[in-house]
């Protein structure tokens, strides 16, 4: 489909929406830019436009800071002002959820996110391009770290050095498949592990990686898309660390850790904002990042998950940080939660599933529900709002220059 027009909304997932006999997603774009449209292809049973110029910029746009922006598809809001991008999650969550709360920017848009995963490939280093499989080549990064291009540079000479030949999407063939950086945004520390699907290590590894403080080579001999593996530590220690508001956090390969060191302080405060009682249930506490933290505010924490080396972690880092909290491997889905003043729940993207079902049964009084899907959150909520009433809600934004945001939601019993 072809044609010309206004943008006159942006899509929940970030696309501008330009209306023609049919609805045509345009990706790169803001409400009051006026564009062309000259080819398109569906996608999801959408329109996705292809080949498009913006003929009138709108007085929201900007200019991007990343030379990679509109190929790489790692961000698509860098061309939308700040302040903007804010109002426009706060409408997106209204327009899906019918909650109206309050917005809370990152202290920092640059250099916030403290982990990349770099595809290696035959076409380059850098990140998937938007709508396609392809991979965009880069030089930097500006949303993760002003040393990307150190990283990059120094994986280079390696796979040089030692003849690796990088990911080949279409034969499903060669030795190094992702670079996967964390960097400690309040420690320095940094930790780089190479995702290779070669098991034995090369001798001369260390030396192109002195300045890592955490040194892993995770194999994987599974050819799909992955960027994790089976992690050998190399080099180094087997940790780095993040400390937030006071507190230590361990950091391993496996680990999940909030993306954004600096508005990480936010999204804590605004869950001890509204937490209520003694006694706190961290479901699907994985690494302790709210249990530990109310931990050393004073509270009573139990933590549960599935995943036995969160678990791990999340003792150690209430070890670390002499709080008095116990995580344990449990089934979230199914563990007793009636008897807590407050429950926490940050499920993963899917939503809390059969979580309902125990919410439901044993109703505790208070549950402070975090979550990076609305949609997940309005389903899980069409369940529980018979017996509860959303009491309050903020949004903090994690995810600077993407569509994406993080909502705490405090529900209470009627």
């Amino acid at each position: 489909m072809k044609g010309k027009g206004y943008i006159t909304k942006v899509s929940p997932d970030g696309y501008g929406v330009l209306k023609l006999e049919k609805e045509i997603y345009v990706p790169y774009t803001v409400t009051g830019d006026f564009v062309e449209v000259r080819q398109t292809f569906r996608r999801f049973g959408r329109l996705i436009a292809r080949d498009f110029e913006i003929l009138e910029e709108s007085p929201l746009r900007q200019n991007p800071r990343c030379p990679h922006f509109s190929k790489c598809g790692g961000c698509s809001w860098q061309h939308i002002k700040y302040k903007e991008q804010l109002t426009l999650k706060k409408k997106i969550f209204e327009e899906i959820t019918g909650i109206e709360a309050p917005i809370k920017g990152s202290p920092k848009i640059w250099g916030f996110r403290n982990i990349s995963n770099f595809i290696v490939s035959t076409n380059g280093i850098g990140f998937k391009q938007r709508d396609s499989q392809s991979v965009v080549g880069i030089k930097h990064c500006p949303v993760f770290s002003t040393r990307t291009s150190e990283f990059i540079k120094a994986l280079k000479r390696f796979m040089d050095e030692e003849g690796l030949y990088p990911w080949d999407p279409k034969r499903k063939i060669g030795d190094v498949h992702y670079l996967s950086i964390r960097e400690g945004k309040f420690t320095g520390e940094v930790m780089v592990n190479v995702i290779s699907h070669r098991e034995e290590v090369p001798q001369s590894f260390l030396d192109y990686f002195e300045f890592a403080d955490s040194l892993y080579w995770s194999f994987n001999e599974d050819p799909r898309d992955d960027p994790r593996g089976v992690p050998k530590l190399v080099g180094g220690s087997p940790f780095i660390r993040e400390r937030i508001e006071g507190i230590t956090y361990l950091i391993h390969p496996n680990s999940f850790f909030q993306t954004n060191s600096y508005a990480l302080p936010i999204l804590l405060r605004e869950v001890l904002n509204f937490v209520e009682g003694d006694r706190i249930l961290d479901l699907y506490s994985g690494v302790g990042t709210f249990g530990v933290f109310l931990a050393k505010e004073g509270f009573k924490v139990e933590g549960v998950d599935m995943n036995s080396f969160a678990i791990d972690m999340a003792n150690k880092n209430a070890e670390i940080n002499g709080v008095s909290a116990s995580f344990l491997v449990k089934d979230a889905e199914s563990f007793p939660v009636g008897e807590y003043d407050t429950v926490i729940v940050d499920p993963p993207r899917r939503g809390l599933k059969e979580a309902v079902k125990s919410l439901k049964k044993e109703r505790p009084e208070n549950i402070v529900y975090v979550s990076c899907n609305p949609q997940a959150f309005s389903r899980d909520y069409s369940h529980l709002k018979d017996i509860y009433r959303v009491e309050d809600a903020i949004l903090v934004d994690m995810f600077p220059h993407t569509h994406h945001v993080e909502a705490v939601i405090k529900l209470k019993r009627w």
